[in-house]
């Protein structure tokens, strides 16, 4: 346990949370949505700080980042709690629980992390993801900035709900973010995860004006999120806010945690690759074995910079700085 960042106090020791959107009004002995940070005696404390529930190395197309260091591993951590209320969550079992729900787990220290990501020779970085990295804001910040000092990369896997004052402080000491755009419309966030979709919109354009690379991805769920104009908004938005050039990955939805909703067809998963590609120069089929939507071709010459099997990747068309062997054009961060 240690005490947040980003809060207020309050009369009646209740205290309110600044590190996302939500802006929760805590009492004491109460938690926030996130179910981590707690109030005790009007002092507001994360409780999952350095609680590890899943750690290990990954490739890093896993996050999923294609375009930032393809073809080598990164140090995945994850925690446990999510400040979204999604009840189709493919990682339900860490993320939406409580600190109350779960068992207690040992905890890692900041050195733990560090030791186990710079003894690996052919490890890039850390990577915070498998549950909402915001909600434990404080350790990966610790942690980035011990990797950062270390000269490698760090990787935020994330929702995007987080407030402009704490995502500016991390925004340095993160390399790249994959952001989850889970839809386009304000009814589906509040309906389907209990959050809103305009401070995402803003933390996206925040990052994007930064240094950091971005990567968006976009699960496709059958009846909630596939109708073809709302989506044609979201690439129009990405093409004007972050150009044409940024990643996207379409993603194939499986029913997991509450929802019972079929998979996503591969016929509107091809439907919206070949619309995504008349706005966007790369695009990716996620969670879905097809010929089409895994390889990267230069949006230049066309040659085949990278082919991919699942996560097994090969690297036939670039050069070790990220540019396209034919051409020049530099596609990749390496």
């Amino acid at each position: 346990m240690k005490e947040a960042l980003f809060y207020n106090s309050l009369n009646e020791d209740k205290v309110k949370c600044t590190l996302c959107p939500h802006n929760c009004i805590i009492k004491p002995d109460k938690i926030g949505i996130c179910g981590v940070r707690s109030n005790k005696q009007g002092k507001l404390y994360s409780l999952n700080y350095g609680v590890v529930t899943g750690m290990g190395f990954d490739p890093i197309e896993k996050k999923p980042l294609y375009h930032f260091h393809p073809g080598e591993n990164i140090l995945s951590v994850g925690s446990k709690g999510c400040n979204m209320r999604c009840f189709f969550c493919q990682n339900w079992e860490i993320s939406q629980v409580s600190q109350r729900d779960m068992p207690e787990k040992p905890t890692h220290s900041v050195d733990d992390i560090v030791s186990l990501a710079t003894n690996r020779s052919d490890n890039v970085g850390v990577a915070y993801t498998y549950n909402e990295p915001v909600i434990y804001y404080e350790f990966m910040k610790d942690v980035a900035r011990e990797i950062q000092n270390r000269g490698m990369k760090n990787v935020m896997v994330t929702n995007g709900f987080i407030n402009p004052s704490p995502l500016e402080e991390l925004i340095p000491l993160m390399d790249a973010f994959s952001i989850d755009l889970k839809g386009f419309t304000d009814e589906f966030y509040r309906k389907h995860t209990r959050s809103s979709l305009e401070p995402i919109k803003d933390a996206i354009l925040q990052i994007g004006k930064s240094n950091a690379f971005v990567e968006i991805t976009n699960l496709v769920i059958p009846s909630l999120n596939d109708q073809i104009g709302y989506f044609e908004e979201m690439l129009q938005w990405i093409s004007e806010n972050l150009g044409r050039k940024t990643v996207l990955h379409i993603s194939r939805y499986y029913p997991g945690y509450k929802s019972t909703i079929e998979p996503t067809s591969v016929s509107k998963l091809k439907e919206f690759y070949t619309l995504a590609t008349q706005h966007l120069d790369y695009v990716y089929l996620g969670n879905v074995m097809l010929e089409d939507g895994s390889n990267t071709y230069c949006d230049q010459c066309g040659q085949l910079l990278v082919r991919r099997n699942g996560y097994y990747t090969r690297l036939p068309g670039i050069d070790e700085s990220g540019k396209c062997t034919s051409c020049g054009n530099k596609v990749f961060i390496r």
